[in-house]
């Protein structure tokens, strides 16, 4: 069985990107795309979409069409409340809730790992023991959070 990556909205949206000084990221967020995502069981969701969708920018058109063929998974009343949990414990932002989205959706659908670019709000060392103690308490488990820098294939040994 294959593991399961959560993709946040940076990923398609480094893929896709025009901006200067972001080379290697999004070189590797090319190369992890393009060779190595079929290794893996992609998931978005609508927060992805919604994110996506905002403002017109020059890669528009082509995030949303990265995305467009990954399953979403649904925002309920359990992520809600996850990410309400993840806010009043200040592990993430408040308004908007975005990031705590895209965080209690890998929990609450157990993904192995949350694959982002945010490295301030969601991919930071500091907050993952935080996180896994809330996930916890609320019989959550925690994905790795991580860049596309670091999630690699395993390489057969000898």
């Amino acid at each position: 069985m294959r593991q399961s990556v959560y993709i946040e909205t940076t990923i398609p949206s480094y893929y896709a990107t025009t901006r200067p000084g972001l080379d290697a990221d999004v070189a590797r967020t090319r190369e992890w795309w393009d060779v190595e995502r079929g290794g893996y069981e992609c998931y978005a969701s609508p927060v992805v979409i919604d994110e996506l969708s905002e403002g017109e920018y020059p890669s528009r058109a082509r995030c949303l069409e990265l995305v467009q063929a990954l399953p979403l998974l649904a925002v309920n009343e359990d992520v809600l409340r996850i990410a309400e949990a993840y806010q009043a414990s200040k592990v993430m932002p408040g308004p908007p809730v975005r990031d705590a989205l895209h965080v209690a959706l890998a929990c609450h659908y157990r993904m192995d790992f949350l694959l982002t670019w945010n490295c301030v709000h969601i991919a930071n060392a500091n907050k993952m023991r935080h996180l896994r103690t809330i996930n916890a308490r609320l019989g959550l488990s925690t994905p790795l959070i991580t860049t596309p820098h670091l999630l690699r294939p395993l390489e057969e040994l000898p």
